[in-house]
């Protein structure tokens, strides 16, 4: 299912010519790795496409990314397999240079015929990168005649290469960052209703102005996972052993109150799945949320929660999910998060529902689910896709939209 997306308020790749330029394009290889090999491509395969264009345009394409948290060079994060790994995706040479700046990168830069592919080493392994530090925005612009911002995943942080580079260049947005703004604002500023929101994972401190926001804007809001047992604890619930932040019972309360002010229907779980502990395959029972025991861990929503959360779904028109409602992770607890995707992947395909979702552990979620195709866009952004859901300014966005095309 497709919205009609409304004219992007900031420069693309519609807006430039690229042949014969020097097109440095930040994206997001941030990709999971275990010694050395690649676990989930999804990022990488997000970004062909823009890759490809600005290729077969004639654009020398000079790929920009970081990956991991590396106090310098380091040969655990670096971006050489990377290089192999888009190689292979995109069925032809790239060229990989070991260093982002200096003369190592010039070189490299300077031996590319146009429509060229060349990623360049992780730009983390410079302070400057996460300080956004002058000098180093201006060794990154010397490289390039244009800057094409496609990481929309990195534009919450102010880095060198995600903010300050846009500066110095005449910028665009690339097609990815493009489709994202234009559905996540096309679906969320302007919904089909009702809408309903569902937010699960571990702590509500983590998702406090996600909630605010979320109440002034949906008509349904269910919480679920690790987050709800705090509602529950706070609306004078037992939850046992539970993980639940009882230092947030008033600000539980507060919220809850205000949902009702903002005529935000709030729905914490009716019943649970318990067990005396986490382990795979555990001894589980279904109780009502008036039965949580001492010693029982509220582990997954239960059947009677299921089936009115899939009323929920059956009554929206728009959804936006952000993280599983149990222990997903470890079987049998990730039935509830796994039921409720496939009836919201269902209702999609039939074009009852329109589906968006976003963050690591709702990826996961939606994979294991077999649901990630099915749902109307999946944001690959983590901690942007949360800020964005939050009413926050990005700012490698603001940067683009006060950019000047060249």
């Amino acid at each position: 299912m497709t919205k009609s997306a409304p004219l992007s308020p900031f420069p693309t790749l519609n807006d430039v010519v690229v042949k014969g330029k020097r097109v440095l394009v930040r994206v997001d290889l941030n990709v999971p790795m275990e010694n050395g090999r690649i676990t989930d491509s999804t990022r990488i395969e997000r970004i062909l496409s823009n890759i490809r264009e600005i290729s077969s345009k004639g654009g020398k394409v000079i790929i920009l990314s970081h990956l991991g948290r590396p106090k310098g060079p380091e040969r655990e994060t670096s971006l050489k397999p990377v290089a192999v790994a888009l190689e292979h995706e995109l069925g032809r040479i790239v060229s990989f240079a070991s260093d982002c700046v200096g003369e190592v990168a010039k070189s490299a830069v300077n031996a590319l015929r146009d429509g060229d592919i060349l990623l360049l080493e992780n730009t983390r392994f410079h302070a400057g990168e996460t300080k956004n530090d002058p000098d180093f925005v201006n060794a990154l612009a010397e490289l390039g005649d244009i800057y094409v911002n496609d990481a929309f995943s990195t534009s919450h942080r102010a880095h060198a290469s995600t903010e300050g580079i846009a500066h110095r260049l005449p910028a665009y947005a690339g097609r990815t960052m493009q489709l994202e703004l234009e559905m996540l604002t096309s679906m969320l500023a302007h919904p089909n209703r009702p809408m309903a929101a569902i937010v699960g994972g571990a702590k509500v401190s983590t998702k406090l102005e996600l909630l605010g926001n979320l109440m002034r804007r949906v008509d349904y809001l269910f919480i679920g996972g690790g987050m709800a047992n705090t509602f529950l604890a706070a609306s004078g619930k037992a939850v046992g052993k539970s993980l639940c932040e009882l230092q947030l019972a008033d600000v539980a309360r507060k919220i809850l109150a205000d949902a009702d002010a903002t005529n935000c229907q709030l729905v914490l779980p009716v019943d649970a799945i318990v067990a005396p502990r986490l382990e795979p395959n555990a001894s589980v029972r279904a109780v009502s949320i008036d039965a949580v025991g001492d010693n029982d861990m509220i582990l997954d929503i239960g059947p009677r929660t299921i089936a009115k959360v899939v009323g929920i779904l059956a009554e929206a028109r728009t959804v936006v999910w952000n993280g599983p409602v149990g222990a997903f992770e470890v079987p049998p607890f990730d039935t509830g998060t796994v039921a409720i995707a496939k009836v919201a992947a269902l209702l999609t395909k039939v074009h009852a529902l329109e589906t968006i979702g976003g963050g690591g552990d709702t990826i996961a979620a939606l994979n294991k689910a077999n649901a990630y195709h099915d749902f109307t866009y999946v944001s690959t952004a983590g901690g942007a896709f949360l800020e964005w859901l939050e009413g926050k300014l990005l700012p490698g966005v603001e940067a683009l939209r006060g950019a000047k095309a060249a």
